[in-house]
């Protein structure tokens, strides 16, 4: 099953420096997972579907209604600038003209893929890189370690050789649940003992990487809280230590978000971009939410790839996002 792009194994070095995986997904795989998507996203949709019903029962759209429309897109977490365009873009040409919320939602489907459609970027791993290395960062309990050990299994299905690091060295929990999901995947993972530098717990799996002619190196690391100044300053390490033996990498750093916690997920975002130069984002639990927007709203702040979107706990219910499909399961048009 072809994953977030990373290229075939056997890719030659001299081909381009990024290569992506562009193997067909089976059509009735594709629609399996874009039904979960819809039926994730249907929190948000039914919440905003009822909000438009409300609002759109006038002949016209009038100022009241759409004041209206904005508040119900920022409650949905859209965010002020996204929600202030798309008021202005319907506006330019329904003002005074009778709309109903069928036209809003295509509309709006049409802004947001829009938005969303540039920034809709699998991970793609470079041939010349042994390893490829991918840290993951965020707060706890966004999915970071289940978001690892579920890539580990796919990257692994495609022929990879894999490695994970469990660099979560205060919480016993966290590596032993990497550890399951290691033996899962059927990958090797290196771990510390308890309360070891975290550091040299990425140190030491670099090494055994490079060793082991590993293709992909997937690092967990502890659930920092962003108000956390010297957590954060020890993920800031990892990073240093990670660049004395491979200059330029990690080569993605992604930070793992929760979509329940809403716009919560701006600040930590920035907080973590200003520490680790992040290259890209996963936002997991879209199936527990009625604020899908906040990807939107995100995308508008900062422009960062999204590489995968999460709508259950299943091995399949992580995978690569679809710009054009979210948006239309946003706002519940079929």
């Amino acid at each position: 099953m072809a994953f977030l792009g990373f290229g075939k194994k056997n890719a030659s070095k001299t081909e381009a420096k990024h290569v992506e995986h562009t193997s067909s997904q089976p059509k009735e795989e594709k629609a399996g997972f874009f039904g979960k998507v819809k039926k994730g996203l249907s929190k948000s949709s039914n919440k905003l579907g009822e909000g438009l019903k409300d609002v759109f029962v006038r002949q016209k759209l009038d100022d009241e209604a759409l004041e209206e429309l904005e508040d119900i897109l920022i409650m949905s977490d859209m965010g002020i600038e996204a929600s202030a365009e798309i008021c202005g873009r319907i506006a330019k040409d329904k003002f005074d003209k009778q709309i109903t919320d069928q036209e809003v939602k295509e509309i709006l489907a049409s802004y947001c893929q829009e938005v969303l459609e540039p920034l809709a970027k699998p991970l793609t791993v470079n041939q010349a890189h042994k390893p490829h290395i991918i840290l993951a960062c965020g707060v706890n309990g966004t999915g970071k370690t289940t978001t690892l050990g579920k890539l580990a299994h796919q990257y692994k299905q495609q022929g990879h050789k894999v490695m994970l690091a469990a660099c979560d060295t205060f919480r016993a929990a966290a590596v032993d649940q990497l550890d399951v999901w290691a033996k899962r995947a059927d990958v090797p993972v290196i771990t510390g003992a308890h309360e070891a530098d975290p550091a040299s717990v990425a140190h030491q799996a670099i090494e055994q990487a490079i060793q082991q002619q590993t293709d992909v190196l997937l690092i967990d690391t502890a659930g920092r809280l962003q108000n956390k100044h010297n957590l954060m300053e020890q993920l800031a390490k990892i990073v240093r230590v990670i660049q004395k033996q491979i200059p330029d990498a990690p080569h993605d750093t992604i930070i793992v978000l929760d979509a329940t916690t809403g716009q919560n997920a701006t600040q930590q975002v920035q907080t973590f971009n200003q520490m680790v130069n992040l290259t890209g984002i996963i936002l997991t639990k879209l199936d527990g939410t009625a604020k899908g927007g906040i990807l939107v709203s995100l995308a508008k702040s900062f422009a960062l790839p999204i590489h995968a979107i999460g709508v259950g706990e299943s091995i399949d219910d992580l995978q690569s996002f679809d710009a054009k499909n979210v948006a239309q399961s946003m706002v519940g048009i079929t």
